[in-house]
């Protein structure tokens, strides 16, 4: 039978016919005064993660739906992957709406970088991406930092109105929505949180004291993003919980560097020159002959160069190599998901090898 109740967690319509299907909740469960699918159970009470059916495409149509309607847009982005996280076409789905950009994982940068910096950094990104943000702020929603500034500017800006919340799988939408709700009432985790891509189901709505309400959104599937093709047990390799810790290479021309098994990068022309990694402190780093390359990565990967796993190297893509010659220097060479390369010298060829439909381009270096 057909159920009027949405799940508490992700927002779908809960349904106790099909156990295998998204919304389903066992029919005792519902006695209960907040519903929760079995998703969400499982995924708040074992970090396990169900698969689900919806596509891109479904999760496009509903933020198309907030075009027609008033109210602020929030976009969260992942700072440590700017580019990456970005939904392009954002206007055409919020229309003239007012938008607050908003840099999750803050907490993950070098405390070296100023915040400032940071912030006109992400402005003038922004504007090249062709968006002009009301405001830009940034914020660490696991940790809570900022988050009440954030909260504050919300209130300013939504003049009275509703607020949407958007952003790309994966960067921390929906703990920040639950920030928010610890800010403002001190109630704990509502939504269903993970560091799977792809939690939220549906609009949660999430109603507020003057009859308005603010809405998290099902996150915009990226498909060109690191993490859509590795195994989900291997997600937290990749993503960074903790301030990253850069490390410098003293590389000469005809030297590689793997890192782990998920991208390659080669110093191909060029003096000698300085080079620093900015991924997950998890992650590591092997260094070889340009010449041994090919051959190290045939031997080992899924072993020494891992992530992937052995158990996941069948479905990880091939790697595509892409060529960059570098003309100024402090370049950062950025892999979707995976974080970037500062190329500290100008004038040196490289080359960087991602898996075949993870982007990687260069921009200005963010530190």
């Amino acid at each position: 039978m057909d159920l009027e109740l949405t799940c508490i967690g992700c927002g779908i319509t809960i349904q106790t016919d099909q156990p295998g299907k998204e919304g389903y909740a066992p029919p005792a469960s519902l006695e209960k005064e907040e519903v929760i699918c079995q998703r969400c159970f499982r995924l708040r009470n074992y970090n396990e993660l169900q698969p689900v059916s919806l596509s891109g495409d479904d999760f496009l149509a509903i933020l198309n739906g907030i075009g027609d309607r008033s109210g602020l847009v929030v976009l969260v982005v992942d700072i440590f992957d700017f580019n990456g996280s970005w939904i392009h076409g954002l206007q055409r789905f919020v229309g003239k709406k007012d938008i607050l950009l908003i840099g999750n994982k803050a907490d993950v940068l070098p405390k070296s970088v100023k915040r400032s910096k940071l912030i006109n950094w992400m402005r003038e990104a922004a504007s090249k991406l062709g968006l002009k943000p009301a405001d830009v702020l940034l914020v660490s929603a696991a940790k809570g930092q900022g988050v009440p500034e954030a909260l504050e500017r919300i209130e300013e800006l939504r003049k009275g109105q509703d607020v949407y919340v958007v952003g790309c799988t994966n960067v921390g939408k929906s703990t920040f929505i639950n920030r928010i709700i610890k800010n403002a009432t001190g109630t704990g985790e509502v939504i269903t949180t993970s560091h799977f891509p792809g939690t939220t189901l549906d609009l949660v709505e999430i109603p507020l004291d003057d009859g308005r309400a603010i809405y998290d959104t099902p996150g915009i599937i990226n498909n060109h993003q690191m993490a859509h093709y590795l195994d989900p047990s291997e997600l937290k390799a990749i993503t960074p919980k903790k301030e990253l810790k850069p490390k410098i290479f003293q590389l000469n021309a005809e030297q590689t560097l793997y890192i782990g098994g998920l991208a390659r990068f080669d110093f191909l022309q060029g003096e000698r020159s300085s080079f620093t990694v900015y991924t997950s402190n998890e992650l590591n780093i092997h260094r070889t002959k340009l010449e041994n390359a090919d051959m190290l990565y045939e031997t080992h990967r899924g072993g020494m160069l891992a992530p992937p796993s052995e158990q996941s190297l069948d479905k990880f893509p091939d790697l595509v190599r892409h060529e960059f010659s570098v003309k100024k220097p402090k370049t950062d060479i950025v892999i979707s998901g995976l974080g970037w390369i500062t190329v500290q010298h100008a004038n040196v060829v490289v080359a960087v090898h991602a898996p075949r439909g993870v982007d990687v381009m260069l921009r200005t270096s963010l530190i």
